[in-house]
């Protein structure tokens, strides 16, 4: 007799290429709705499967991992960031966990040259103006923005999306710089063009344009201090697709509407879906609803990636994109 098929259970909608092939491989359990699961849901779902496919929007702790007992052996994430699982205590627990690196890079990385570009040039400015209806017609002085040929981009995090925006800003004329964890191979520095920087706040205070690509660890919360911020030039651009933990968002308010920072991108806030109010009413501020991976074909290979390390942990081979805790 064949052996049995694992029970998964998914705790969002996915991509219905993904469903319909999961369906043909475990025994699946799909969401009906595309809700976030309360804590309870998200518990009785880790006690009654297998393996367990949650998004970045599913916060997984030690407590509710000790709740949900001791059925789950897989947590197979959607998505590369695992900074909302607990994945030192899911491994005390025995319980492993895996992730889709890799597959938003490229995506990621074309919505930060959009974010820039639409800070810098005002896109959203002149887009509300045509919107409204009151366009009076061609101008020398209207909607000036600023030219980003020439500029100086300060890159933190220069992992696959870090690069994969060196690469686009180089296209563009900008000179790359970055600070990360660990230098770069000297060739693949060479190959960027990019300027490593060891102190971060030498960095900053010299940047025209800070892009931010790290992840969100215990040492990257608040990376982007009040201390740090009041380093920028006041005509310098801030963007964000990575995590929103990493900037102190209260004094990024402040220093906008202050008239000391030049504008901001932001695809990610500190508070996930509490953005502050007064954020939005800044003409210098673009603000998107966590777009930066959102594409058809990224989606699903996210799907495929997952699917993946479930199907390989089912014949009993090591997920190929487990997360090892230590190493994020």
């Amino acid at each position: 007799m064949p052996a049995p098929r694992l029970s998964v259970v998914v705790t969002r909608r996915l991509p219905e290429v993904v469903e319909t092939r999961m369906k043909e491989l475990f025994d699946v359990e799909l969401r009906e709705t595309d809700e976030r699961m309360s804590r309870e849901e998200l518990v009785a779902a880790m006690s009654r499967a297998d393996v367990l496919v949650p998004c970045v929007t599913d916060q997984i702790d030690a407590n509710m991992l000790a709740a949900a007992g001791d059925r789950l052996k897989l947590i197979a994430n959607y998505g590369a960031g695992v900074d909302h699982i607990d994945v030192a205590s899911a491994r005390q627990r025995g319980v492993l966990v895996s992730n889709t690196p890799g597959v938003v890079t490229e995506d990621t990385a074309d919505m930060v040259m959009a974010l820039i570009l639409a800070v810098t040039r005002r896109i959203p400015e002149g887009l509300a103006v045509m919107q409204a209806g009151e366009w009076q017609g061609w101008s020398p002085t209207a909607f000036l923005g600023g030219r980003i040929g020439g500029k100086r981009l300060g890159i933190l995090g220069m992992g696959r999306i870090g690069q994969a925006v060196a690469k686009r800003a180089a296209a563009f004329g900008m000179q790359v710089h970055y600070h990360n964890r660990k230098r770069l191979r000297p060739e693949i520095e060479e190959s960027l063009g990019a300027t490593y920087w060891e102190s971060l706040d030498q960095m900053v205070s010299r940047m025209d344009i800070i892009s931010i690509n790290c992840p969100h660890t215990p040492s990257t919360f608040h990376l982007l201090n009040a201390r740090r911020l009041k380093m920028m030039k006041p005509s310098a651009v801030i963007v964000n697709t990575s995590r929103g933990e990493v900037i102190d968002e209260n004094a990024l308010t402040r220093m906008l509407d202050a008239g000391e920072l030049a504008g901001a991108g932001l695809d990610v806030f500190e508070r996930g879906t509490e953005v502050n109010p007064r954020l939005r009413e800044m003409p210098n501020v673009v603000l998107l609803p966590h777009m930066g991976s959102s594409t058809v074909e990224g989606r699903a290979e996210m799907g495929e990636k997952v699917i993946i390390n479930v199907k390989t942990f089912a014949d009993g081979h090591r997920p190929p994109d487990l997360v090892v805790p230590g190493v994020m």
